[in-house]
C-alpha cells in the first residue's frame, strides 16, 4: 500500500492545486488590468475590456445603424409618390432626392455616432452600454471632449485605411489592450462597474438603531462615498491594500477623524459607509439614530 506521504510527494499536481487553495486571486493572472490614479490620488485596478467584447458592442453599434436605415427606407418608399404618365418625371426626382437625402443622413450617422454618444453617454456608445464597457482617460480624470475627438479620428487608421487590422494588432500586442486611437488620446476601454449605483450603497433595507461612530461622514459627497466602494470592492477582487490605506488616510485627514487602535483600515472605510447610511438615512426619514463618540 502506498502511503499518503509517497502518494503526494509523487502527484505532480499537488503543488499546484495547494497553490490555488492559498490563492483565492489566482484567476487575476488571466485577467488584464490597468491601474488609475484618480483625482483623489488613489490607485484603482480597473479590468480592460478584451477584444471579444469590443467586437460584440460593435455588432450593436451596427445593428442599430441597418435597423435605423430599414425603418428610415421603409417609411420613405411608403410615402413616396406613386409614378404616373403625367408626373413620372417628378415622383422620380422627389424619390431620387429622398434616397439620396436618407444615405447622406445615414452615412452622417455612421461617421458621427461614436463621437457623439462617448461625448454625451459617459464614454459609452449603445454597444458598449449593453457590454457593460467604457472609454476612460488613464490619467484618472473624466475624459476630455479633445480625447473622444482623438479616437474618432484615428478611426479613420484604425479601421478605415487598415480595414480593421491596425485596430485589432494593437489592442491584441498592446500593453493596456489600446488601438491606436486609444494610445494617441491616453484612453483604455475599460469593464464598466455597472454595480456602482448610488441608490443601491446609500439607501440600501437598514435596521431602526444604530451608533453613529463617525457623525462627520455627512460632509462627503456621493461621489466620495461611490469611491470609498470602488476601493473596497478592489481590494476584495485584488488585496491591493495600499489604495485602501491611502483613502483611509485622506478621509481621516479631511474629516479631522480618528480610528480606534484596534481598527484597521479596511474596517474604518466600512464604517464610514455604514454611519453615511445611517446618517443619510435617519436626515431624510427620520430615524432615531444613536450618535457615539468620535
Amino acid at each position: 500500500m502506498i502511503s499518503w506521504p509517497v502518494l503526494i510527494a509523487n502527484n505532480k499536481y499537488f503543488f499546484s492545486l495547494m497553490s490555488i487553495i492559498h490563492a483565492p486571486n489566482l484567476y487575476l493572472l488571466h485577467m488584464q488590468t490597468i491601474k488609475i490614479t484618480t483625482a483623489q490620488n488613489i490607485d484603482i485596478d480597473y479590468e480592460l475590456a478584451g477584444i471579444g467584447d469590443r467586437f460584440l458592442a460593435r455588432l450593436v453599434d451596427y445593428a442599430i445603424f441597418i435597423g435605423m436605415c430599414g425603418v428610415t427606407t421603409i417609411v420613405l418608399a411608403f410615402f413616396a409618390p406613386n409614378s404616373s404618365a403625367s408626373s413620372s418625371n417628378s415622383s422620380s426626382y422627389d424619390l431620387k432626392t429622398g434616397y439620396i437625402m436618407l444615405i447622406v443622413t445615414w452615412l452622417l450617422l455612421c461617421v458621427l455616432y461614436d463621437v457623439l454618444c462617448e461625448v454625451f453617454y459617459n464614454g459609452q456608445t449603445v454597444g458598449k452600454r449593453t457590454l457593460k464597457i467604457k472609454v476612460v482617460s488613464i490619467n484618472g480624470n473624466r475624459p476630455k471632449v479633445g480625447q473622444y475627438l482623438l479616437r474618432w479620428v484615428f478611426r479613420l487608421l484604425d479601421f478605415g485605411i487598415t480595414g480593421g487590422c491596425a485596430a485589432i494588432v494593437t489592442v491584441v500586442l498592446s500593453k493596456n489592450r489600446q488601438r491606436i486611437g486609444d494610445i494617441v488620446a491616453g484612453t483604455a476601454v475599460v469593464k464598466a462597474t455597472a454595480a456602482n449605483k448610488f441608490d443601491d450603497l446609500v439607501f440600501a433595507p437598514i435596521v431602526t438603531e444604530h451608533e453613529v461612530q463617525y457623525a462627520a461622514v455627512s460632509q462627503l459627497t456621493d461621489d466620495d462615498i461611490v469611491l470609498i466602494h470602488d476601493v473596497i470592492k478592489n481590494f476584495n477582487r485584488t488585496r491591493n491594500s495600499g489604495m485602501v490605506y491611502k483613502l483611509a488616510v485622506q478621509i481621516k485627514k479631511h474629516l479631522g477623524l480618528t480610528s480606534p487602535a484596534n481598527m484597521n483600515e479596511y474596517q474604518f472605510l466600512e464604517a464610514v459607509l455604514l454611519d453615511y447610511k445611517y446618517v443619510t438615512a435617519g436626515a431624510g426619514l427620520g430615524n432615531n439614530i444613536t450618535t457615539g463618540p468620535m
